[in-house]
This record gives structure tokens, C-alpha cells and sequence, in this order.
């Protein structure tokens, strides 16, 4: 049944990018690897998988909500499930997409959900791209009308890999993943959607991450990637 209210998913991130701003997140990916200019190439695309039918407005990098919110968040995260200790790029990939696909508006206010998806965002300044998961969360007024219908989601993932891209770069010098210790990961799952009177519907879902991980320390989550060749 297709969802007749919008939901919370990947929009087609990165679209509106200026150039500078797509070679910084290259570079946090691959380091000094931005010497080839075919991995440059893929790393610039401009969507993650396949655009729901309803998807929700997000709003732009930088506007009052999602500033605010970066500035201000909540003291408490609602339903987002909290970071796991986990120091596996792949794995933890794995664990932080279906906590960008799931939402509880019965419970969970917007900040709420921003709240708990900032903890799972690492703390350096120089790699953390907020406003890629940030924009991921709907605009206040859209949360509400989400919220009335008491709309929410779970997500299952089916596979997480490094995309053949990172892989090349990365045997082309094994040495540049220790500038930032930022690994490329695209996961593939799917969110179930559901809504008031019995509604819903469910998605394919693919999404691809920068995720941090450093040596002795637990994965932290950088950014929503831009595409990335499968």
C-alpha cells in the first residue's frame, strides 16, 4: 500500500552541492587519494539509491531548523537507538542505516531524533558533515503532520559492503586511510512505514556512509556519502 503521508528517508542528497563542498567530503573520504581523478569522478554523484514516492522535505544545509538544532539538541533522544561499540567499519555502517531509517513520531520529537542521531556522529570537526544527516530529518512542519498520523518506521538491513571504488583506491595505497581513518561503506535494506488505521507500505533502501575508525577507538558515523559505484 503506498504511504499517503511523507516519510522519513534518504532525499537525493547532494544535489545541491557546491564543487568545493563535493571535493572537501572526497577528500575526508579517500585523503590523499584525490591525485586520481577517477575515484574523484564517483565519488561525486548526486543521489544514495532509489528516491521514495513521498519523501519528505528536508530543509537545505545551513537554514535556522538544522542550524538550531546542530547548536541546541535535546537532552534526550527519543526512540533513535543509541551507538554501538563497535570498531568494524562495515559492521558499524551496518548498525548506523538502520537508525537513519527508523522513526518514532508517537514518541519522538524532531529534536528528539536529531538528538540521538548527532550521538552517533564523530566528534572531529575537520570530518564530521552534520548537515548530510541532519537534512535526512523532515522540517518541523512536516514532522507534526507526521506526528498526527502517528507515522513511524523500522528498517531491516540485508547487506553492507565497501563500494569497488574505495577498494581500488584503497589498494592503490593502503596508506592514505591513515590521515582520517575513514572508511566508505554502501548498505542495502529495506523500511517498513506505518500509519494510523492500520496504513503502511514498505521500501527498498540503500545508502552510502563515511564512517570513522580510528585505531583502538569505536566507529563513529562522518557523513552520508555522496554516491558511489556498487
Amino acid at each position: 500500500m503506498r504511504n499517503r503521508f511523507p516519510s522519513l528517508a534518504l532525499s537525493s542528497y547532494g544535489a545541491g552541492w557546491s564543487a568545493n563542498r563535493r571535493i572537501a567530503i572526497v577528500a575526508c573520504v579517500v585523503a590523499v587519494l584525490l591525485a586520481l581523478a577517477g575515484i574523484v569522478a564517483l565519488l561525486t554523484g548526486s543521489g544514495n539509491g532509489r528516491q521514495p514516492p513521498d519523501t519528505a522535505t528536508v530543509a537545505p544545509a545551513g537554514s535556522p531548523s538544522s542550524t538550531e538544532a546542530a547548536a541546541k539538541p535535546s537532552s534526550r533522544s527519543g526512540s533513535v537507538a543509541k551507538p554501538p561499540q563497535i570498531a568494524e567499519p562495515v559492521a558499524y555502517a551496518k548498525a548506523a542505516a538502520p537508525m537513519l531509517w527508523s522513526y518514532d513520531t508517537r514518541d519522538t520529537s524532531r529534536d528528539q531524533q536529531l538528538a540521538g542521531m548527532r550521538a552517533w556522529m564523530t566528534t572531529e570537526p575537520t570530518y564530521a558533515d552534520w548537515a548530510s544527516v541532519s537534512g535526512q530529518v523532515p522540517d518541523p512542519v512536516l514532522w507534526s503532520r507526521m506526528a498526527d498520523q502517528d507515522q513511524h518506521a523500522t528498517a531491516h538491513v540485508t547487506e553492507g559492503h565497501y563500494p569497488s571504488a574505495f577498494k581500488a583506491a584503497l589498494a592503490d595505497d593502503p596508506s592514505a586511510i591513515t590521515e582520517a581513518y575513514i572508511y566508505v561503506v554502501t548498505v542495502n535494506g529495506k523500511q517498513r512505514i506505518a500509519w494510523k488505521k492500520g496504513g503502511g507500505g514498505a521500501e527498498e533502501r540503500a545508502v552510502t556512509l563515511a564512517v570513522q575508525c580510528r585505531p583502538n577507538h569505536d566507529c563513529t558515523l562522518a557523513a552520508i556519502a555522496p554516491s558511489v559505484t556498487q
